[in-house]
């Protein structure tokens, strides 16, 4: 599918599959490690080089880069943490990465994308993961979340080296992003850049017809297709994301693959923490989400998003939402469209009170305190 923004058409190719994100950021320049200082635009998040070191009124200063540590020591971290996921089915195969999260003297638990793996789930195929060191062992899968895009595997293999676990929310806008993984099945492949944006809204069809929802890092480092379940980490060599997603002009000399274009998307570790914490240690190895208990009307075409269904008895309509209320803004961030709707929601905890500014069937403004619910997958 096809997104228009106001300088170019571009599509955007999820890893595997398709996605669509809104809001992506322009840059007016090119930026390198060695620029010292970007500013970016208070309300659209795009870095604008600065070359006096100030910014307008309208815009925060960033440090572009981070003086936290060196690249070869970071890759030294974090490699021997890094796998590469290989999933055969009769159709074929697909290459994706994954992340080492634990692991004890017996096994290991291994973070990837739900989209890697989604071929093989139901003894559709199989899944085998070659480690760092070049070995390769047969992996099992634990669960995952489709809704959010992820999944755990386990390896009868320990005393493996687990990647550090970041804070997502730690990061700024122009700090240094080092992505891992298998790009194009080249394993204990390392890119570098900055981080561009974050909370952008990505929404990648999975199986079945369930989409799932991605209050995604946007980064230049270059990601391209295989390296999806792969650590994005910090300078210090910190994950802070799971590589998923990547924009491009659908055009590529990559075996007719799309390639990198310095737009990729990565979820955010905390997010993601919540995920696989739960598919660990739930004896269904399910996780949960939030939940709202409303249906958004998937023809309305005005800026927001509209009601056209209530759950009964869930957060919604416990908090007295009417059918018919356009959601404007959502715990202070502007809802341009259902699906960022959607991704704020996601981007909570259930249980977790969120503000919702809505526009009600009457005219009028109103400010709904929503306590969101619990469902499952």
């Amino acid at each position: 599918m096809r997104f228009t923004s106001t300088a170019s058409k571009i599509t955007i190719g999820f890893i595997v599959g398709a996605t669509t994100v809104g809001g992506i950021a322009t840059a007016a320049g090119t930026f390198t490690q060695s620029t010292a200082v970007a500013c970016a635009d208070n309300r659209t998040g795009a870095l604008y080089i600065s070359k006096d070191g100030t910014c307008a009124s309208t815009r925060t200063a960033v440090a572009l880069g981070s003086p936290a540590g060196s690249l070869k020591g970071v890759i030294s971290k974090v490699s021997p943490s890094v796998v590469t996921v290989n999933v055969t089915t009769p159709a074929g195969g697909d290459t994706g990465s994954g992340s080492i999260i634990q692991s004890t003297s017996t096994y290991s638990y291994i973070l990837t994308n739900n989209h890697v793996i989604d071929a093989a789930m139901n003894g559709a195929g199989t899944v085998d993961i070659e480690l760092n060191s070049g070995d390769s062992v047969p992996a099992t899968i634990v669960g995952r979340d489709v809704n959010y895009d992820l999944a755990v595997l386990k390896i009868n293999q320990g005393n493996l080296t687990p990647i550090a676990i970041g804070d997502s929310s730690s990061i700024s806008i122009g700090d240094t992003a080092i992505a891992f993984g298998s790009p194009l099945g080249l394993s204990n492949t390392v890119t570098s850049g900055i981080f561009s944006a974050f909370n952008r809204p990505v929404t990648t069809q999975q199986s079945g017809g369930v989409n799932s929802y991605v209050d995604a890092i946007q980064t230049d480092a270059a990601i391209n297709p295989g390296n999806s379940g792969g650590p994005l980490t910090d300078a210090s060599g910190n994950m802070v994301g799971v590589n998923s997603a990547i924009a491009s002009t659908g055009s590529s000399s990559l075996g007719g693959q799309a390639g990198n274009i310095g737009l990729g998307f990565a979820i955010p570790i905390n997010e993601a923490k919540r995920i696989y914490t739960e598919i660990i240690t739930t004896p269904t190895h399910q996780s949960s989400r939030p939940f709202l208990g409303v249906g958004f009307d998937s023809n309305y075409t005005g800026v927001g998003a509209k009601v056209l269904s209530l759950v009964a008895g869930e957060a919604a309509a416990k908090a007295g939402i009417p059918v018919g209320s356009i959601f404007t803004q959502i715990d202070g961030v502007r809802i341009p469209d259902t699906v960022t709707a959607i991704v704020r929601i996601r981007a909570s905890v259930p249980g977790a009170t969120i503000k919702i500014v809505a526009k009600l069937p009457d005219g009028s403004t109103k400010t709904f305190s929503v306590v969101l619910g619990s469902t499952t997958n």
